[in-house]
């Protein structure tokens, strides 16, 4: 039996889809049609059902993907077991919203390119929710975003909670006491993009204060969003951890004494399954490198989840 059939029909299984399978596998719809009916046709049985809806698998496909994937996962052991455990190769596709790209992603890439010099890495920024997107259609196989997802074919790890501030430039009349929320939010709140995790807690926050139109203004780019507080154009909220050397030069300064904002979660998200074992050793690596960073930048401004350890 060829592999690369089974290959090819775990993935459509997976996918539900011959389009986004072709893609995976760089291949074509009509040759990854071809490899799944020359299965069909030596197992004497119809795998998958075509409908307007997309590709589901039949009762025999069911029976057949449980021996498929076994026989997928004995490969992978067999070329783990005779390699050397640093000359993992391949191609790791990840994506990290704008807030990892700002804090901890460069050292990570460091120590993964170190410990696994024969794996390319293609990196993909995006938001959280666009990131969760193209990791359920099989663009991505590991991407670092704010919210748990709830699939069968993906896992989850918390990998740290940032503390979300109120921030100001210290040089402009922003800079001042504010003895409320209502007080504070009659400036203009300058935040992380529309319909964003943070930006739906901020919203979520003033609404329970009975704000009525605030003005908020949603940047998908932690670069011009700390250039816009820096400059005076408004009171930030975003994570402390991302302008932790503007605080420490004085240019920026947080806001106390008004009701706070909720923490920012930092998800590590994951494809499973046959090839995809090198996405929980990163998430293992993340681990290491976020709480490196944590010590850095502080307790009180990232929180790691009980059991990660705080060293290397």
């Amino acid at each position: 039996m060829n592999l690369r059939f089974l290959e090819t029909f775990v993935w459509v299984a997976r996918l539900k889809s011959f389009r986004l399978t072709a893609e995976k596998l760089f291949s074509t719809q009509a040759s990854i049609s071809s490899r799944i009916a020359a299965l069909e046709s030596e197992l004497g049985v119809q795998l998958f059902l075509r409908d307007s809806r997309g590709v589901t698998l039949t009762g025999e496909g069911v029976r057949v993907l449980e021996y498929a994937e076994q026989v997928m996962d004995t490969m992978q052991a067999m070329k783990q077991a005779i390699s050397q455990p640093g000359e993992a190769g391949g191609l790791i596709r990840v994506g990290a919203m704008d807030t990892v790209v700002h804090t901890w992603l460069s050292p990570f890439v460091a120590r993964l390119m170190e410990r696994y010099p024969s794996v390319e890495i293609e990196l993909t920024a995006d938001t959280a929710r666009n990131l969760c997107e193209q990791l359920h259609k099989g663009y991505l196989d590991l991407v670092f975003q704010t919210d748990m997802l709830r699939s069968d074919t993906v896992r989850n790890q918390a990998l740290a909670r940032f503390a979300v501030n109120w921030v100001v430039s210290s040089r402009s009349l922003l800079n001042r006491p504010y003895h409320s929320l209502e007080a504070l939010s009659s400036e203009r709140i300058i935040t992380f993009s529309k319909n964003s995790r943070p930006h739906q807690d901020l919203l979520n926050l003033l609404h329970t204060g009975n704000i009525q139109n605030p003005r908020v203004s949603c940047v998908n780019s932690v670069a011009a969003m700390t250039r816009l507080i820096r400059d005076g154009f408004g009171v930030g909220a975003l994570p402390a951890a991302l302008v932790v050397d503007e605080l420490a030069d004085g240019s920026l300064a947080l806001v106390e004494g008004v009701p706070e904002l909720p923490p920012m979660d930092i998800v590590a998200t994951w494809r499973t399954g046959v090839g995809l074992e090198l996405s929980e050793n990163l998430v293992a690596l993340a681990q290491r490198v976020v709480a490196e960073f944590a010590q850095q930048a502080g307790d009180d401004r990232v929180l790691l989840p009980d059991g990660i350890a705080d060293t290397p």
